[in-house]
């Protein structure tokens, strides 16, 4: 029945085609370059320049005439932890307490169930986590514009697209920008656990993680499909420019695990990893603002489709982690993962390992290692499962046109 209906809905709704006008690059760009300026130091969680964009959000959150849904009716939901005893955190033991703040805005309809948008705000800071990906990361400022200015900013350009419509959603609507995520998804974490709202009555949770990145090819992924019934459907007949890659699983380095573990159906959407993905020169200059509005328009279609239907089913999904092989070796590559096509392609190479060694290049596409074929990212890492530390066998790739055979020492 639920299925059908949402089947009805969109063929009520027709060919879905969103305006550009829904969704001002000016925004967003005024949004990146503020929260990613040298200024606010990279948005280390706990630190002052956090804070100063914790209040950004909150006032913008303010001018928009959404009610404050923090603790004690303000627009922060506080919490402190500490870092070493964060298993995803690098912090050494002698890590002292961290106390920082979730930003929260509801947009009232009177509706019996909501929708949540969330994005990280926090990033690297001066890189002093052990989370850069720099070889000499202490000291330099981590921008972050991508990940996650770029989410964060989407989410306050649908904050503004929902509430200043002329229209009444059938959902209340939730916006949250969570702090701690680069230190193991502690602020989406706490929310859960200490709530402001019933999540029993949250239809389903979207999250907006590197938005910022949208390839010529136009390829997004969007993640947590499998996370209720409805998704799927919508997702395959839906009208848009984009190319989607879907993932079902609603575990995966970002905030939405913390809802799908509270058993929340979650949509996940993701631009793609890139060369200046946790360094410092993921800055403002490099984010493509016409394609973040792309995102936007897909991301408000699909609410405002599921907007129709009654609450979301929860589904449960196999994790990821459940099917990926353990390893001993890598290649020193940063894979495109959402690209759709055969092979893995190379967004990226390590200066040193065992791929820039071997010639690797920014956009080879890998199609095999030894004898083993390589047709999609399980494939691949199935591969290196089969190798040991000093092994040497060869690296079959794709470069332009043009297939070739490279010898490579692990």
């Amino acid at each position: 029945m639920r299925i059908a209906y949402l089947l009805l809905t969109l063929l009520c709704l027709g060919r879905y085609t969103a305006s550009a006008q829904n969704f001002s690059e000016k925004n967003l760009r005024k949004s990146v370059q503020y929260l990613a300026s040298d200024k606010m130091k990279g948005r280390g969680t706990g630190t002052a320049e956090e804070a100063k964009a914790a209040e950004y959000l909150a006032n913008a959150f303010k001018k928009m005439g959404l009610q404050p849904k923090g603790n004690n009716n303000t627009w922060f939901h506080d919490f402190g932890f500490t870092p070493n005893s964060n298993p995803h955190s690098a912090q050494p033991a002698s890590a002292k307490p961290i106390m920082s703040r979730n930003v929260a805005a509801y947009l009232d309809n009177g509706a019996p169930y909501t929708i949540v948008i969330g994005a990280h705000y926090d990033h690297l800071g001066l890189g002093h986590d052990h989370n850069s990906l720099d070889p000499n990361p202490e000291g330099k400022i981590h921008n972050g514009a991508d990940d996650n200015a770029s989410g964060t900013a989407g989410v306050l350009e649908l904050a503004r697209y929902f509430s200043q419509n002329d229209r009444k959603e059938s959902h209340n609507f939730l916006f949250l920008c969570f702090s701690g995520e680069e230190l193991g998804l502690v602020g989406s974490k706490r929310f859960t656990e200490y709530p402001t709202i019933e999540l029993d009555k949250v239809s389903f949770m979207v999250n907006l993680d590197m938005i910022g990145r949208l390839n010529p090819e136009k390829r997004i992924l969007v993640g947590g499909v499998g996370t209720a019934p409805d998704f799927v459907p919508l997702l395959n007949r839906f009208s848009t420019g984009l190319s989607i890659n879907k993932d079902s699983a609603g575990v995966g380095p970002s905030d939405h695990t913390s809802f799908y573990l509270k058993n929340i159906p979650v949509l996940f959407f993701f631009t793609g990893q890139h060369k200046d993905y946790h360094k410092p020169t993921d800055d403002t200059d490099l984010v493509n603002f016409p394609g973040m509005v792309q995102v936007l328009e897909l991301v408000s279609g699909v609410v405002e489709a599921l907007d129709k239907t009654p609450k979301l089913t929860f589904q449960e999904t196999k994790s990821n982690k459940t099917d990926t092989p353990s390893f001993k070796v890598t290649l020193g590559i940063m894979p495109d993962y959402v690209w759709d096509q055969e092979g893995v392609h190379v967004d990226g190479v390590t200066d040193g390992r065992p791929a820039a060694k071997a010639g690797l290049k920014q956009g080879d596409v890998i199609l095999g290692l030894g004898d083993y074929p390589v047709k999609n990212m399980q494939d691949y890492m199935q591969c290196l499962s089969k190798f040991e530390k000093g092994q040497s066998t060869t690296v079959k790739i794709r470069r332009g046109t043009a297939d070739m055979t490279l010898p490579i020492t692990f």
